[in-house]
């Protein structure tokens, strides 16, 4: 975000298409920041029509929500028992357990619209200003617990991989993921047509229901490409979102 390396000539099309990755991801900020560096580059040749909206509040644009929660109620309840101890315990760790939270709702984000390069920069930023604080015994014997111990290793391969990480910032990631990249560029090229708000199950007028085979499919797919990762959670979310999406229908 603060380098200032000559940019490479793109088209309008390429321009656009960057934005709307941005977008998807949750990234405008950081892709207008960029931008902001590189305003007086001759080589920048953004459209012009598309300056208006690209310098948020950067107060707003750097806050991160996080949502940590299991699809699983035995293992969300694990998760509730883990924060609930551990605060109240002697050596208490607020960092440990927001590292926790950060690797959780990442887990989260990947099984509703895949890996979030958000997310995933969330935890590199925790990592290098915070990783000194961590418990990592704690930390892993949750992960355990919570059995995500290879979703948090995935998304510790994809900071080597893709953020130049080294394997020993990262202690639980005892064995580097070989699909990382792969799986982090193929979330890119794919967050435009991911979109998880899509109707799933509707009432047609005449009575009947009918799903949205494209969004079931693009879940389908999904589930299958964590399912070895994290088994229970990554089953009792497909079953949850099923669910939830029938509860939904339109009467």
């Amino acid at each position: 975000m603060n380098e200032f390396e000559s940019l490479e000539p793109m088209s309008a099309f390429k321009w656009n298409k960057l934005l709307l990755m941005a977008e998807a991801q949750d990234l405008s900020y950081f892709v207008a920041k960029g931008i902001k560096n590189h305003q007086y580059d001759h080589q920048m040749n953004l459209p012009t029509d598309r300056y208006p909206h690209l310098y948020p509040d950067e107060a707003q644009s750097m806050r991160v929500e996080i949502h940590p929660a299991l699809s699983n109620p035995l293992l969300n309840r694990r998760l509730k028992k883990i924060h609930q101890t551990e605060i109240h315990s002697i050596d208490t760790s607020i960092d440990t357990l927001h590292l926790l939270d950060i690797i959780i709702d990442n887990v989260r984000l990947m099984l509703n619209q895949g890996i979030s390069i958000r997310g995933i920069m969330a935890l590199g930023t925790f990592l290098r200003n915070r990783g000194d604080k961590v418990d990592f015994i704690k930390l892993e014997h949750w992960l355990g617990r919570l059995h995500v111990q290879r979703m948090a290793q995935l998304q510790g391969s994809i900071l080597i991989a893709v953020f130049k990480f080294e394997q020993d910032e990262i202690p639980f990631v005892t064995k580097f993921e070989t699909e990382a990249r792969e799986m982090t560029l193929r979330a890119v090229n794919h967050a435009i047509l991911d979109t998880t708000k899509e109707w799933h199950f509707r009432q047609g007028r005449s009575g009947f229901v009918k799903n949205n085979s494209a969004v079931m499919r693009r879940s389908i797919r999904r589930s299958v490409r964590y399912i070895r990762f994290a088994p229970i959670e990554t089953t009792s979310h497909f079953v949850f979102s099923f669910v939830r999406s029938l509860s939904e229908i339109e009467e």
